[in-house]
């Protein structure tokens, strides 16, 4: 019994964590991408800009965008860019690939980031 009392309390921490995860906004992403991505990067598939085109890049390999030259640290780093890894890589990119040319500082605030890696998984 004192075992069950004691995981009840991170049984439920636990929940509450992937309920979080579960609840990002796609739409408060899609805003964000348009005011802190969309200068470099393109939503449209095959549409290079700065930044190689983010259609599809949820379950994409880094450094596989057709037509796009990255640096060679994005093309040796071997990433899949899955929602984990995004959300790193997000946080602080150059930390995640150094040497990437992407300037971007990151974005801190862990419910915009989760906003925004769930509007990117809507494109496909």
């Amino acid at each position: 019994m004192k075992h069950i009392l004691f995981a009840l309390p991170v049984l439920v921490a636990g929940l509450a964590v992937g309920a979080a995860a579960h609840a990002a906004d796609p739409a408060a992403g899609q805003a964000i991408f348009k005011q802190q991505c969309s200068i470099c990067h393109s939503v449209v598939a095959g549409k290079n800009m700065t930044g190689p085109s983010l259609f599809g890049v949820v379950g994409r390999k880094s450094g596989t965008e057709a037509k796009f030259h990255y640096s060679a640290a994005n093309k040796a780093d071997g990433l899949t860019w899955d929602e984990a890894t995004l959300d790193k890589y997000l946080t602080a990119p150059q930390q995640v690939v150094p040497h990437t040319t992407m300037t971007y500082g990151g974005l801190k605030d862990a419910t915009k980031r989760a906003n925004l890696i769930a509007y990117l998984a809507t494109l496909h």
